[in-house]
């Protein structure tokens, strides 16, 4: 399983915009060939810090994620309220399926 780690830090007074936003995106990344995973989180400690995990069946489908119309609108609409750059952090997902060590 190929897993990315989203950081983002959004403007605080942006932050209901991003949420509007990421759900569109996340409804339709649910949908894409290989996605295992799309959840929007949001610290309980700083409202306008979120991660997005992202996981897919492998590296493929994920780069794929980033090819599609719905990533790159969400991508031109969220840009301009970020407080800082988006930071993704890659990840190899072991469970709930255990691959053999």
């Amino acid at each position: 399983m190929h897993v990315t780690l989203v950081h983002v830090h959004v403007v605080p007074e942006r932050v209901h915009d991003f949420l509007a936003a990421s759900r569109d995106n996340h409804e339709l990344a649910i949908l894409e060939p290989g996605n295992l995973r799309f959840d929007v989180l949001q610290s309980a400690d700083d409202p306008a810090y979120f991660i997005l995990y992202e996981a897919y069946e492998s590296a493929e489908a994920a780069s794929a994620h980033k090819s599609t119309a719905h990533y790159a609108r969400w991508k031109a609409i969220v840009a301009p309220w970020m407080a800082e750059p988006r930071r993704g952090e890659v990840f190899i997902g072991h469970a709930p399926e255990l691959e053999p060590l």
